[in-house]
């Protein structure tokens, strides 16, 4: 049956002790504020800084402006759910926001878009991984091989995720650093061989600077996807009342500076013209700035540990939105079942999706297909997005925000309306077959909702005359 918590009040019975009912053994662990912080790092920072300095140099060094842009928005993302965390520091982060404001299909299309997102993009992440596998193993004249390999990349995290919190912490905190130390040498080290000449145009696709800022933002959107992660596992974060606003910011500035660093490096190193046909950009500023040819098998290693991280970072968030939702019965009870501190069905159930839908891609040849697929990654991510910001508005609209001053309150709108503009831009950066086949996924969703509902009614009524004989018989 549904559990409801009142909406207008806070929710503050888990904030130190966690989910009721976990089982916290040797195995399980809270996360402190630096894992906390590099799995939000982790999880926006996956596979695709090593390919951003090529996909965008066709705009010119505008799209850096875009950047800015997209980096502003998301750190007002990352401010608001800071917010919502202090008001519901329960594991679900949108969906439970969502659910607490609006009720519990707002709270069910939250979380079946956000795992969506999850699943479908741990399949694109092992895909994109495999690319720089081959750099070192060379897999691209098998195809089972390359299946393989695809399949491995996935199950790895999800054996790490299934021997507890404990082990995804530490895996998490360890991809992290060896991913951002090689960068952070390339984004540094590359400003002292930057020459202004290799720049380009500042505007280089012809289509006037708002068109230029808006199609390369439309390029980058995917890249800020994971800014909830800490939100989302609050249940798992020390104190998350107040670790899970200061995670969040600190991953999305570390990522901003990692992504625009490394972007402005590659594109002083590399030449314009070479930049726009590169398919290894960070292996071309590594040549261009040591010489010789072994920046292609130094950056390979990098991006698959940035992408195994990820993939670690993911696989638990996948799970954890889905167990949120079914402890209060709007998700099948099998996902609330959690041992060593991770909801185990759910990593199963999200690593076969995602290994059935790499086989399907590697079997069928649908590189199209696929590619839609992902896109359609940025636009259900944004339906939690943009239901988690409304509910910030609705609580400060409505005067829901206790104890909080009149310039605290202007400054938590302010950001709210940037958050929700940022959201509504996602979406429209997805662009129009992106949308339509997300929507299809949340009609797909709304039958599940009315099944599950349905489920819950009946349950509502056996229950019900059990309950008004035993009164009966008590009053007897």
């Amino acid at each position: 049956m549904t559990t409801t918590v009142p909406r207008n009040e806070p929710t503050t019975a888990i904030a130190t002790a966690g989910e009721p009912g976990e089982d916290r053994s040797k195995h399980a662990r809270r996360f402190g504020l630096p894992v906390a912080t590099a799995l939000v790092m982790g999880n926006i920072i996956g596979g695709g800084i090593f390919l951003l300095p090529a996909s965008v140099a066709p705009f010119g060094t505008i799209s850096l402006v875009a950047f800015a842009v997209l980096t502003v928005g998301a750190i007002a993302l990352a401010l608001v759910f800071g917010r919502l965390a202090e008001r519901h520091p329960r594991t679900g982060g949108p969906y439970v926001y969502a659910r607490e404001a609006f009720g519990d299909f707002a709270g069910f299309l939250a979380a079946w878009s956000y795992w969506i997102t999850a699943w479908v993009s741990n399949a694109a992440l092992a895909v994109a991984a495999v690319g720089y596998l081959d750099v070192l193993l060379p897999l691209h004249d098998s195809k089972p091989a390359t299946m393989a390999a695809a399949l491995v990349l996935q199950w790895l995290p999800a054996v790490a995720n299934l021997a507890g919190t404990r082990y995804v912490g530490a895996v998490q905190l360890v991809a992290t650093v060896m991913k951002f130390v090689p960068l952070l040498l390339v984004a540094v080290g590359g400003l002292f061989f930057f020459d202004a000449d290799n720049l380009g145009p500042f505007e280089a696709s012809g289509s006037g600077t708002l068109g230029a800022i808006s199609a390369s933002a439309a390029i980058l959107l995917f890249s800020y996807l994971g800014v909830e992660s800490a939100a989302v596992s609050a249940g798992e974060v020390r104190d998350p009342r107040r670790n899970v606003g200061r995670a969040t910011i600190l991953g999305t500035l570390g990522a901003a500076v990692v992504y625009l660093l490394g972007t402005l490096a590659v594109f002083g190193t590399v030449a314009h013209d070479e930049l726009t046909g590169s398919t290894a950009p960070f292996s071309d500023a590594v040549n261009a700035m040591v010489g010789g040819s072994w920046g292609g098998s130094a950056v390979a290693c990098m991006a698959l540990v940035s992408m195994v991280g990820a993939l670690n970072g993911w696989t638990l968030l996948s799970a954890q939105t889905p167990y949120a939702a079914a402890r209060d019965g709007l998700f099948p009870a099998a996902f609330a079942r959690k041992r060593r501190g991770v909801p185990t069905v759910g990593v199963l159930v999200t690593v076969v999706l995602a290994s059935l839908l790499t086989v399907y891609n590697y079997t069928a040849g649908s590189g199209g297909v696929f590619e839609i697929l992902v896109l359609v990654t940025t636009f259900t991510a944004t339906v939690p997005y943009l239901l988690a910001t409304a509910a910030q508005i609705y609580y400060l609209a409505s005067g829901q925000a206790h104890r909080v001053s009149r310039a605290r309150l202007l400054r938590d709108g302010v950001l709210a309306a940037v958050a929700a503009g940022f959201s509504v831009w996602l979406v429209a950066g997805s662009g129009y077959a992106a949308v339509y086949q997300g929507v299809l996924f949340l009609f797909a969703g709304v039958l599940v909702y009315a099944w599950m509902s349905a489920r819950n009614h009946r349950t509502t009524r056996t229950a019900t005359p059990a309950v008004a004989g035993d009164t009966a018989a008590r009053e007897a």
